[in-house]
């Protein structure tokens, strides 16, 4: 079981930190949703996306949190079991949530907000790589 336990190590240190990511970035929007509906409000208020913002946010909020239960799911399944399947699908969902952030960055013209999700993307791809069986 040790020696398992050290093989998962990366796959266990990437679902740790999408639990920490998501579910923090999660709770941030469900505790302070109307700070985050008032910035988003005006960061697409040129795009096309501007009567859809308490949606997208509910939508996001929603992707997010998931993706970070299921990472921390991940952690404990993959730590008891050795196995990783929880945390492959938590990669799948982290890469939808960002991708789906990336776009509205790019769409707002926030290039440096776009950039910075491209580590975490990059971090998304990798867990679905090293679990992918």
């Amino acid at each position: 079981m040790f020696d398992q336990t050290i093989k998962d190590l990366p796959a266990l240190f990437a679902a740790l930190f999408l639990a920490v990511l998501f579910i923090q970035s999660g709770l941030d929007k469900v505790f302070d949703w109307k700070g985050n509906l008032e910035w988003l409000t005006g960061h697409f208020s040129k795009t096309f996306l501007a009567g859809t913002v308490p949606m997208m946010l509910g939508t996001i909020t929603l992707l997010e949190l998931a993706t970070g239960i299921l990472a921390a799911a991940g952690f404990v399944k993959c730590l008891l079991t050795g196995i990783t399947i929880y945390i492959f699908y938590a990669g799948v969902l982290a890469a939808l949530s960002l991708t789906s952030l990336f776009f509205g960055q790019r769409l707002a013209k926030d290039y440096a907000g776009a950039a910075v999700l491209v580590p975490y993307f990059l971090l998304a791809l990798a867990t679905m790589y090293l679990t992918k069986g």
